[in-house]
């Protein structure tokens, strides 16, 4: 066997090496592997990794001949991480609305807009985000209001989509998006109540596949077609608010329109913990929540992500109105989440199982023998701050860790240390 080893990245170190490379066989040996699995936590286990795909994962694990060995001594391997529902690599520069393709500003309720054909796979963001072991993200459509006069977006902003940050095109649309709450004031009608009555008249218009006499036209063809599809196949509605009181609306208005429901945002979500619960709503929560920075968030807390848990709600970690770049924070969230009281296992399956499985990202969330290798090796424990990827493979390749800023930091950290930086 050819022996390998991992030189970890420093934040002014040289950039790492990429193990296995160029080597159709990698056996990563010796790690703490979290698989998301029944199999639980694997202490000094190893992965085989032949042609891309996991082979074997367990102890005693044994390599073929001309196998690359990369010793981990004892350091965490998790599944990629997920990024989040937001607008990476949609955006570039949040201040600079030419590389804005998030938001369609036709002042129409169009459900079809599907901000994921604007994908850049390039962009710098989507690089920043991987070397942190984001593996994948759920693109959304932006939604915003026109200001003086000129036109926003709806309450069913359009769709949203898995995409992996592996250079691939993001997948089909997974869920279709829904503003309520006190966003929905905003968009249509300037009351929130008047979002479901809109809501209500499109679905109907999806469902009748045309327009009653004297009702006006809220959908084009293909958004009564996308609609009630999205109905019929019980795909995910993202509903957008956070009090609670609008939680109990919108729970109600799904099971009545038989929508499959995710609540996102969701800051007082933990005042209606048992209906979430009985209901199987799942939520879709910023661990950082913990001030009343509206009237729709008076109840946050840093406890919401333990106390749905324990109530037995779903969830999944989304930073909330953060930019592009800042989706690398997400690890660090649920870390908070867990010095407020969720159990760790708990808050590595909301950034990685969980999602994977609401959204479809059947590739990601475990490591199980028979996946794309999607995972992540870590310095240390990776829901804390200071730990660093040391090594990535996506869609069973492996991934340099080098982006324009590491670049940029070894150009200048060379003349720091020769004296010549000026």
């Amino acid at each position: 066997m050819k022996h390998a080893s991992i030189l970890f990245a420093a934040l002014l170190g040289a950039t790492a090496v990429i193990p296995g490379a160029n080597a159709a066989s990698v056996l990563l040996h010796d790690g703490t592997i979290h698989t998301g699995t029944a199999a639980g936590t694997i202490e000094h286990g190893s992965i085989l990794i032949v042609d891309g795909r996991i082979r074997t994962i367990g102890r005693d694990v044994a390599a073929p001949a001309g196998t690359d060995v990369v010793d981990l001594h004892g350091r965490p391997v998790t599944p990629a991480l997920f990024g989040g529902l937001g607008e990476l690599g949609v955006i570039e520069v949040s201040g600079e609305h030419s590389t804005d393709d998030s938001t369609l500003k036709l002042g129409e309720m169009r459900p079809e807009f599907d901000p994921a054909l604007a994908f850049n796979p390039d962009s710098v963001p989507v690089a920043v985000a991987r070397v942190e072991g984001i593996g994948f993200t759920l693109l959304l459509p932006g939604a915003e209001a026109g200001g003086k006069g000129a036109p926003g977006s709806s309450i069913l902003p359009g769709l949203a989509s898995v995409a992996t940050l592996d250079g691939r095109a993001p997948s089909a649309p997974a869920a279709l998006d829904v503003v309520l709450g006190e966003d929905a004031a905003a968009l249509d009608g300037g009351s929130r109540a008047a979002a479901y009555m809109l809501f209500s008249q499109a679905l109907d218009e999806a469902r009748s596949g045309s327009v009653a006499a004297g009702d006006a036209r809220l959908l084009t063809p293909t958004g009564r077609r996308t609609l009630a599809r999205f109905v019929a196949e019980r795909r995910p509605f993202l509903f957008n608010l956070d009090r609670a009181a609008d939680i109990r609306v919108a729970v109600a208005f799904a099971e009545r329109e038989k929508l499959r429901a995710v609540i996102v945002g969701g800051a007082e979500a933990w005042r209606v913990a048992p209906l979430l619960a009985r209901a199987k709503v799942p939520v879709v929560l910023d661990p950082f929540d913990d001030l009343p920075e509206s009237f729709d968030r008076i109840g946050a807390t840093l406890e919401n992500a333990a106390r749905l848990a324990a109530a037995g709600v779903e969830i999944v970690f989304s930073l909330r109105g953060e930019t592009p770049h800042d989706v690398r924070k997400l690890r660090q969230a649920a870390g908070n989440a867990v010095a407020h009281g969720l159990a760790w296992d708990a808050a590595l399956a909301a950034v990685t199982r969980t999602p994977a499985e609401l959204f479809g990202a059947r590739e990601f969330g475990v490591l199980a023998a028979g996946m794309p290798a999607n995972l992540v090796v870590w310095s240390g424990d990776p829901l804390e701050v200071t730990s660093l990827v040391t090594a990535e493979w996506l869609d069973g390749r492996p991934q340099s860790l080098a982006t324009r800023q590491t670049a940029l930091r070894e150009r200048y950290y060379e003349k720091l240390k020769s004296g010549t930086a000026r």
